[in-house]
């Protein structure tokens, strides 16, 4: 039995504009935005979290992968996790090298990337006391 968790958390989509991605999503769901700057918008959609980043703003999220085009990255999936670090850690166990992280975010959080055996890019994400988070 692994330590690792299996719920997914948040979903980010990859969109070219994200001003268009938020007047859809607002009006085919009817959803107010819960977070929303001049490069992404999220949703809580229930319990998992969808973001839609612009693709300009995607590559720090997930490099040193490319964003957005033939054979990148184009979605990036997130579980929550209590301990970054040590889920950091048991990953490592199983000979999964990180793309990224652990590393503290601007929106509280702390995260680290790999990929899976078809290169889609997942994401752990602890988050942050609200003094931490900065």
């Amino acid at each position: 039995m692994s330590d690792i968790p299996a719920s997914v958390g948040a979903i980010t989509l990859f969109v070219d504009d994200p001003e268009r991605a938020k007047e859809f999503y607002g009006r085919v769901f009817g959803l107010s935005p819960m977070y929303e700057d001049s490069d992404s918008v999220a949703y809580k959609f229930e319990s998992t979290i969808v973001n839609l980043l612009g693709i300009s703003a995607a590559h720090e999220l997930v490099a040193p992968r490319n964003a957005a085009v033939p054979e990148a990255a184009s979605f990036q999936l997130t579980i929550w996790v209590d301990d970054a670090d040590a889920v950091s850690a048991e990953l490592a166990t199983h000979g999964v090298e990180l793309l990224n992280g652990p590393m503290n975010r601007e929106w509280g959080v702390r995260t680290a990337s790999f990929t899976d055996t078809d290169s889609h890019i997942w994401e752990i994400a602890q988050r942050l006391p609200e003094a931490d988070a900065a």
